[in-house]
Protein backbone atom coordinates (compact mmCIF):
# COMPACT_ATOMS: atom_id res chain seq x y z
CA UNK A 1 0.00 0.00 0.00
CA UNK A 2 0.97 3.71 -0.96
CA UNK A 3 1.17 5.71 2.37
CA UNK A 4 -0.64 8.95 1.95
CA UNK A 5 1.08 11.81 3.64
CA UNK A 6 -1.04 14.76 4.30
CA UNK A 7 0.17 17.83 4.73
CA UNK A 8 -0.52 20.16 7.97
CA UNK A 9 0.94 23.85 7.54
CA UNK A 10 0.65 25.69 10.24
CA UNK A 11 1.86 29.06 8.63
CA UNK A 12 0.70 31.85 7.41
CA UNK A 13 2.72 32.31 4.09
CA UNK A 14 2.27 28.52 2.40
CA UNK A 15 2.52 28.50 -1.08
CA UNK A 16 -0.63 26.39 -1.25
CA UNK A 17 -3.53 27.35 1.23
CA UNK A 18 -1.97 31.07 2.30
CA UNK A 19 -2.33 30.15 6.25
CA UNK A 20 -5.76 28.83 6.03
CA UNK A 21 -4.83 26.22 9.06
CA UNK A 22 -2.44 28.55 10.67
CA UNK A 23 -4.19 29.09 13.82
CA UNK A 24 -3.78 26.12 16.35
CA UNK A 25 -7.36 24.75 16.44
CA UNK A 26 -7.77 24.83 13.00
CA UNK A 27 -4.62 23.45 12.17
CA UNK A 28 -5.41 20.47 14.12
CA UNK A 29 -9.08 20.14 12.81
CA UNK A 30 -7.40 20.18 9.20
CA UNK A 31 -5.34 17.13 10.36
CA UNK A 32 -8.20 15.31 12.02
CA UNK A 33 -9.87 15.87 8.52
CA UNK A 34 -7.06 14.73 6.61
CA UNK A 35 -7.40 11.50 8.55
CA UNK A 36 -10.82 10.70 7.47
CA UNK A 37 -10.22 11.18 3.50
CA UNK A 38 -7.34 8.85 3.49
CA UNK A 39 -4.01 10.54 4.85
CA UNK A 40 -2.09 7.55 6.54
CA UNK A 41 0.59 9.99 7.96
CA UNK A 42 0.22 14.05 8.95
CA UNK A 43 2.87 16.10 8.42
CA UNK A 44 2.96 18.72 10.58
CA UNK A 45 5.22 22.05 9.69
CA UNK A 46 5.83 25.61 10.86
CA UNK A 47 7.98 27.32 8.19
CA UNK A 48 7.15 27.78 4.55
CA UNK A 49 9.56 25.81 2.17
CA UNK A 50 8.26 28.20 -0.83
CA UNK A 51 10.94 29.61 -3.07
CA UNK A 52 11.60 32.78 -1.75
CA UNK A 53 10.52 32.12 1.55
CA UNK A 54 12.27 33.45 4.97
CA UNK A 55 13.39 31.38 7.93
CA UNK A 56 11.33 32.22 11.23
CA UNK A 57 13.37 30.82 13.83
CA UNK A 58 13.42 28.16 16.44
CA UNK A 59 11.19 29.82 19.11
CA UNK A 60 8.50 30.56 17.05
CA UNK A 61 8.33 27.26 15.19
CA UNK A 62 7.77 25.28 18.02
CA UNK A 63 5.19 27.74 19.08
CA UNK A 64 3.09 26.78 15.44
CA UNK A 65 4.01 23.15 15.64
CA UNK A 66 4.19 21.32 19.16
CA UNK A 67 1.03 21.96 20.12
CA UNK A 68 -0.60 20.77 16.54
CA UNK A 69 1.75 17.34 16.87
CA UNK A 70 0.56 16.76 20.71
CA UNK A 71 -2.96 16.47 19.79
CA UNK A 72 -2.80 14.71 16.55
CA UNK A 73 -0.42 12.29 17.98
CA UNK A 74 -3.01 11.68 20.84
CA UNK A 75 -5.87 11.11 18.87
CA UNK A 76 -3.90 7.97 17.69
CA UNK A 77 -2.57 9.18 13.97
CA UNK A 78 0.94 8.91 12.94
CA UNK A 79 2.28 12.28 12.56
CA UNK A 80 5.54 13.80 10.37
CA UNK A 81 7.63 16.81 11.60
CA UNK A 82 8.42 18.66 8.60
CA UNK A 83 11.63 20.21 9.94
CA UNK A 84 15.08 21.33 9.33
CA UNK A 85 15.85 21.61 12.94
CA UNK A 86 17.44 20.14 15.56
CA UNK A 87 15.81 20.88 18.79
CA UNK A 88 12.50 21.29 16.52
CA UNK A 89 12.80 17.47 15.81
CA UNK A 90 13.44 16.98 19.46
CA UNK A 91 10.51 19.14 20.78
CA UNK A 92 8.18 17.62 18.23
CA UNK A 93 9.44 13.69 18.53
CA UNK A 94 8.46 14.14 22.19
CA UNK A 95 5.32 15.46 21.61
CA UNK A 96 4.43 12.24 19.73
CA UNK A 97 5.99 12.95 16.29
CA UNK A 98 7.11 9.53 14.38
CA UNK A 99 8.87 10.61 11.16
CA UNK A 100 10.94 13.96 10.93
CA UNK A 101 10.55 15.24 7.55
CA UNK A 102 14.02 17.31 6.85
CA UNK A 103 13.64 18.58 3.30
CA UNK A 104 17.28 19.99 3.92
CA UNK A 105 18.79 15.73 4.79
CA UNK A 106 20.93 17.39 7.98
CA UNK A 107 22.72 19.87 5.40
CA UNK A 108 20.45 22.97 7.51
CA UNK A 109 21.47 21.56 10.37
CA UNK A 110 24.01 18.68 11.08
CA UNK A 111 22.94 18.11 15.04
CA UNK A 112 19.52 16.98 13.75
CA UNK A 113 21.18 13.54 12.30
CA UNK A 114 22.02 12.74 16.24
CA UNK A 115 18.59 13.82 17.46
CA UNK A 116 17.12 11.61 15.14
CA UNK A 117 19.56 8.61 15.91
CA UNK A 118 19.14 8.99 19.55
CA UNK A 119 15.06 9.03 19.56
CA UNK A 120 14.31 6.29 17.33
CA UNK A 121 12.02 8.04 14.84
CA UNK A 122 11.99 7.49 10.94
CA UNK A 123 14.04 10.21 9.33
CA UNK A 124 12.66 11.07 5.79
CA UNK A 125 15.91 12.90 3.83
CA UNK A 126 15.24 15.45 1.53
CA UNK A 127 17.48 16.44 -1.65
CA UNK A 128 18.67 19.91 -0.91
CA UNK A 129 20.91 22.12 -2.02
CA UNK A 130 20.71 25.32 -0.11
CA UNK A 131 17.69 27.45 1.57
CA UNK A 132 14.36 28.61 0.47
CA UNK A 133 15.21 31.90 -0.18
CA UNK A 134 17.76 31.21 -3.09
CA UNK A 135 16.79 28.15 -4.20
CA UNK A 136 17.17 27.97 -7.59
CA UNK A 137 20.67 29.37 -7.82
CA UNK A 138 21.66 25.60 -7.47
CA UNK A 139 19.76 24.40 -10.29
CA UNK A 140 22.47 23.18 -12.14
CA UNK A 141 22.09 19.33 -13.45
CA UNK A 142 24.13 17.08 -15.96
CA UNK A 143 22.03 13.70 -15.30
CA UNK A 144 19.47 15.46 -12.69
CA UNK A 145 18.61 11.55 -11.61
CA UNK A 146 21.97 10.04 -11.26
CA UNK A 147 23.39 13.38 -9.11
CA UNK A 148 19.96 13.48 -6.76
CA UNK A 149 20.75 9.93 -6.17
CA UNK A 150 24.23 10.65 -5.47
CA UNK A 151 23.77 13.66 -3.22
CA UNK A 152 21.34 11.60 -1.24
CA UNK A 153 23.75 8.63 -1.29
CA UNK A 154 26.25 10.87 0.27
CA UNK A 155 23.31 11.81 2.68
CA UNK A 156 22.59 8.32 3.69
CA UNK A 157 25.94 7.84 4.61
CA UNK A 158 26.00 10.83 7.21
CA UNK A 159 22.48 9.01 8.73
CA UNK A 160 24.17 5.89 9.09
CA UNK A 161 27.33 7.00 10.70
CA UNK A 162 24.87 8.76 13.34
CA UNK A 163 23.46 5.67 14.24
CA UNK A 164 20.17 5.84 12.23
CA UNK A 165 19.56 1.95 11.57
CA UNK A 166 18.58 1.56 7.47
CA UNK A 167 14.91 0.66 7.80
CA UNK A 168 14.08 4.16 9.35
CA UNK A 169 15.32 5.78 6.20
CA UNK A 170 13.42 7.50 4.16
CA UNK A 171 14.90 9.17 0.76
CA UNK A 172 12.98 12.25 -0.85
CA UNK A 173 14.55 13.70 -4.25
CA UNK A 174 12.98 17.08 -3.22
CA UNK A 175 10.75 18.04 -6.03
CA UNK A 176 10.49 22.10 -6.57
CA UNK A 177 14.01 22.36 -4.30
CA UNK A 178 16.90 23.65 -6.22
CA UNK A 179 15.03 22.50 -9.44
CA UNK A 180 12.90 24.19 -12.57
CA UNK A 181 10.10 22.53 -14.22
CA UNK A 182 12.08 20.90 -16.96
CA UNK A 183 14.45 19.27 -14.38
CA UNK A 184 11.22 18.09 -12.03
CA UNK A 185 9.97 16.49 -14.58
CA UNK A 186 13.53 14.84 -15.33
CA UNK A 187 13.55 13.66 -12.19
CA UNK A 188 10.56 11.77 -12.10
CA UNK A 189 11.14 9.73 -14.91
CA UNK A 190 14.36 8.72 -13.36
CA UNK A 191 12.67 7.76 -9.70
CA UNK A 192 13.90 4.84 -10.25
CA UNK A 193 17.65 6.11 -9.79
CA UNK A 194 16.75 7.17 -6.25
CA UNK A 195 14.26 3.60 -5.75
CA UNK A 196 17.71 2.11 -6.52
CA UNK A 197 19.36 2.78 -3.68
CA UNK A 198 16.94 0.80 -1.67
CA UNK A 199 15.70 2.62 0.93
CA UNK A 200 11.69 3.55 0.93
CA UNK A 201 10.91 6.56 -1.38
CA UNK A 202 8.80 9.22 -0.33
CA UNK A 203 7.59 11.73 -3.47
CA UNK A 204 5.62 15.15 -2.95
CA UNK A 205 4.16 16.86 -6.11
CA UNK A 206 1.68 18.22 -4.83
CA UNK A 207 0.21 21.55 -6.30
CA UNK A 208 3.61 22.89 -7.22
CA UNK A 209 4.78 25.78 -9.63
CA UNK A 210 5.76 22.78 -12.63
CA UNK A 211 2.26 21.07 -12.16
CA UNK A 212 0.78 24.62 -12.75
CA UNK A 213 2.48 25.28 -15.93
CA UNK A 214 1.64 21.69 -17.39
CA UNK A 215 -2.10 22.88 -16.86
CA UNK A 216 -1.95 26.08 -18.32
CA UNK A 217 -2.79 29.78 -16.89
CA UNK A 218 -3.64 30.17 -13.45
CA UNK A 219 -5.33 26.40 -12.92
CA UNK A 220 -7.89 26.21 -10.09
CA UNK A 221 -6.70 24.04 -6.78
CA UNK A 222 -9.31 21.59 -8.28
CA UNK A 223 -7.07 21.26 -11.10
CA UNK A 224 -3.99 21.00 -8.94
CA UNK A 225 -5.14 18.20 -7.25
CA UNK A 226 -6.15 16.39 -10.02
CA UNK A 227 -2.36 16.85 -11.85
CA UNK A 228 -1.03 15.79 -8.38
CA UNK A 229 -3.45 12.42 -8.15
CA UNK A 230 -1.73 11.98 -10.95
CA UNK A 231 1.55 12.09 -10.71
CA UNK A 232 1.15 10.35 -7.39
CA UNK A 233 0.00 7.23 -9.28
CA UNK A 234 3.16 7.61 -11.29
CA UNK A 235 5.25 7.74 -8.60
CA UNK A 236 4.01 4.55 -6.94
CA UNK A 237 4.12 2.96 -10.08
CA UNK A 238 7.61 3.95 -10.33
CA UNK A 239 8.32 2.47 -6.94
CA UNK A 240 7.39 5.17 -4.13
CA UNK A 241 6.55 4.25 -0.94
CA UNK A 242 4.89 7.39 -0.54
CA UNK A 243 3.73 10.60 -1.38
CA UNK A 244 2.80 13.73 0.49
CA UNK A 245 -0.25 16.01 -1.19
CA UNK A 246 -2.71 18.48 0.00
CA UNK A 247 -5.80 16.57 -0.72
CA UNK A 248 -5.41 13.24 0.15
CA UNK A 249 -9.54 12.05 -1.58
CA UNK A 250 -8.25 12.63 -4.76
CA UNK A 251 -5.08 10.58 -4.26
CA UNK A 252 -6.60 7.46 -2.45
CA UNK A 253 -8.96 7.38 -5.02
CA UNK A 254 -6.21 7.58 -8.04
CA UNK A 255 -4.41 4.80 -5.94
CA UNK A 256 -7.23 2.72 -5.27
CA UNK A 257 -7.88 2.75 -9.09
CA UNK A 258 -4.51 1.91 -9.83
CA UNK A 259 -4.72 -1.22 -7.15
CA UNK A 260 -8.01 -2.32 -9.41
CA UNK A 261 -6.07 -1.85 -12.66
CA UNK A 262 -2.57 -3.92 -11.79
CA UNK A 263 -4.75 -6.73 -10.01
CA UNK A 264 -7.13 -6.94 -12.94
Amino acid sequence: MTEIMGVVNVTPDSFSDGGEHFDHDAAIAHGLLLATQGATILDVGGESTRPGSEPVGSAEELRRVVPVVRELAAAGHTVSIDTYRADVAAATVDAGARIVNDVAGGLADPGILGVVAASGAEYAIGHWRGPSADMYAAADYDDIAAEVASELGDRVDAALAAGIAPERIILDPGIGFAKSGAQNWRMLRGLSAVTGLGFRVLVGTSRKRFLGRALGADPSRERLDGATAVTSVLAAQAGAWGVRVHDPAATRDALAVLSEWESA
